[in-house]
């Protein structure tokens, strides 16, 4: 068996023999400068070479990783010495060939015979003449046809000589053939991607087009900023926007008083921080959870959410007219409790998670993977950010003191609100009962999209039956009737377009392999039932004529990774291609290169992106030329 993650397959638990430790190494590992002498403002390469003996391979780096059940040891490379002097690339790694092994069902991708790992080097403008030792960790696994070796890491030290600007004699460079994959280009993109080494060598965080490097104080800053300002937009996604109109009411009521007001504010924002707090903690302290939307793939969890919600509807529709356990109370929307309004805050941080990408998704993502301190600081900011709005409004109550605390156009107003969130709660529970009923590897069902929209149907009507008696004023009864058609109309158009069936594959290891094999192109979409980003970038983008299109050509597949019930194997596609939340899009082209991958996107990209890997498909297969 080849690759196995921690443990030979020849002899699973038991430890390599003795005659195996003592055999000749089946891996060499050694670092070469294309230039061991730099001058200022240089460019430079070092060269990471792997030999391999014969019938022996190695596996490859993670981007070129073939999907498969079991996890590989990734080749890696990584620079370990942090030196203002230097700014490294991302490693480039050549191509990979895939092997067949008769124990695995799908093929594997592995480096064999010499493979060469380039480091892009930037020697600073004012660099100081002087010796850099660099230390590079390589980590790799080593296996035959039928056994692994453990995996090992080697860490190699290779020193640099920095000489003056006017220097002369400077040694003559590396084997030219040595460097004859290297790829120069990538000079051209360190701008937003080079690192002074340290633990965070190499990893960029993209915000909408500019890089962000968190490996530097000013790069840090920023991205706790970003994180901040993300979590500030979450309040305006359609997961929450639907409660904000409740908290403004619950302001409202207590607006007279501007240090309740204040009080109850800053409750709510702790309920709000409190919540991503914990998150953050869960995440640098539980083995497996990695993303903030990861909650809802326990279907257990979007119920309870949703039977939550029903509670608070409840009480907004003012039906709490009948004794019940003091904690329903605590969690009612009675915004001049700090229970209710602690509760409050924790609840809309929790609607929040299903729509964190692509606002704030980076940061996470990249949180995610540090130090518990990163990934407490980073989650804090997302919680900061957005808790301010809550702070700042409670802090001028004056801004909705013209709002009505009493009377029939309040009560109309809690009504059809509660009305609505009642459909938020249909929307919760029912893609929680969706993912109990999907195992991931057919369309899940969604008849629960007919009950959401009966109940958003009901609010607008309820709005048309009742404005006339809320308010005098025909032009507000004129403008609250449209809005109640445009609901009840909306909300049916919205349950049809969802409940229709799609043409669209759904993932399963054995299928994607085999849409591989016979030579397409690939799109894979990562959605969920509870995914409202992924819903709206599936109705929009991938709903395209353009697109639409092109993916009902010969040579293209389209498949959906439905996490709706956190199907497993999607979980781990997900993660094997380098993200931690959806929505996620990734293309591949016919030979298994990821030609794209991103969060959110738009129609142009992925026509873009699939004629792009159009240019790999075989004669046989390709389509033809628009």
């Amino acid at each position: 068996m080849a690759l196995i993650a921690a443990t030979p397959a020849w002899g699973q638990d038991q430890p390599p023999t003795p005659t195996a430790l003592q055999a000749q190494p089946k891996v060499q590992v050694h670092a070469v400068w294309h230039s061991d002498q730099a001058r200022p403002s240089a460019q430079n390469v070092l060269a990471v070479v792997f030999d391999i003996v014969p019938n022996w391979h190695i596996a490859s780096d993670r981007s070129q990783a073939v999907v498969s059940d079991f996890k590989p040891s990734f080749t890696r490379v990584q620079v370990k010495t942090p030196d203002p002097r230097l700014a490294y690339g991302p490693a480039q790694f050549p191509k990979a060939h895939r092997m067949s092994v008769e124990s695995m069902p799908d093929p594997i991708a592995v480096f064999s015979e010499q493979a060469v790992v380039y480091l892009p080097v930037l020697i600073s403008p004012d660099a100081e003449p002087g010796e850099i030792e660099v230390h590079v960790d390589v980590r790799y696994q080593a296996c035959d046809d039928k056994r692994c070796d453990f995996p090992k890491t080697v860490t190699l030290a290779k020193t640099l000589t920095l000489v003056a600007a006017d220097a002369s004699g400077l040694t003559e460079p590396g084997p030219v053939d040595l460097f004859d994959g290297f790829d120069p280009g990538m000079f051209a993109t360190m701008g937003s991607t080079a690192s002074t080494g340290a633990t965070m060598h190499g990893e960029t965080i993209d915000f909408f087009g500019f890089g962000v490097d968190p490996s530097r104080a000013w790069g840090f800053v920023l991205l706790l900023l970003l994180a901040a300002l993300g979590g500030a937009l979450l309040n305006f996604t359609p997961c929450v926007l639907p409660v904000i109109p409740i908290k403004i009411l619950g302001l409202a009521q207590t607006a007279g008083n501007r240090g309740r007001t204040l009080a109850l504010g800053a409750v709510m924002a702790g309920g709000v921080v409190a919540f991503w707090l914990g998150l953050g903690v869960a995440i640098a302290g539980v083995s497996g959870f990695t993303a903030s939307n990861q909650l809802f793939q326990y279907p257990v969890f979007s119920i309870g959410v949703g039977a939550v919600i029903a509670v608070l509807a409840v009480g907004m529709c003012g039906l709490f007219n009948f004794s019940l356990p003091n904690w329903v109370y605590a969690i009612s929307p009675r915004h001049d409790s700090y229970a209710g309004s602690f509760g409050f805050g924790v609840m809309t941080a929790v609607l929040s998670t299903p729509c964190t990408a692509p606002l704030m998704g980076a940061a996470a993502a990249w949180a995610a993977t540090q130090s518990p301190g990163f990934t407490l600081v980073t989650f804090a900011a997302i919680g900061v950010g957005m808790a301010l709005p809550y702070l700042v409004l409670s802090a001028n109550p004056k801004w909705v003191d013209h709002l009505p605390r009493s009377g029939p156009g309040s009560e109309l107003l809690k009504q059809v609100m509660g009305l609505l969130m009642l459909a938020a709660a249909a929307f919760f529970i029912g893609a929680g009962g969706s993912g109990m009923l999907s195992d991931g590897t057919q369309a899940a069902p969604k008849g629960h999209w007919w009950v959401v929209a009966a109940f958003v149907a009901a609010a607008g009507f309820w709005l048309m039956l009742r404005v006339f008696k809320a308010t005098p004023s025909r032009i507000k009864q004129l403008v609250f009737v449209s809005l109640a058609w445009v609901a009840v109309i909306g909300a049916a158009l919205t349950a049809s377009v969802l409940t229709t069936p799609d043409t669209w594959a759904y993932y399963t290891p054995q299928r994607f392999e085999k849409a591989q094999a016979e030579g397409n192109v690939v799109l894979l979409d990562f959605t969920a039932d509870w995914c409202a980003n992924c819903l709206l970038l599936e109705q929009t983008v991938l709903s395209d004529e353009r697109v639409e299109s092109l993916l009902q050509t010969k040579g293209y597949v389209a498949m959906k990774v439905d996490l709706t019930g956190g199907y497993p194997d999607g979980k781990l596609l997900l993660k094997q291609t380098g993200a931690v939340t959806i929505p996620w899009l990734v293309i591949f082209a016919p030979d298994g290169e990821e030609v794209f991958k991103d969060n959110w996107y738009t129609a142009s990209q992925i026509t873009d992106a699939l004629n792009q890997a159009r240019q790999q498909l075989p004669p046989s297969n390709s389509p033809p030329n628009p």
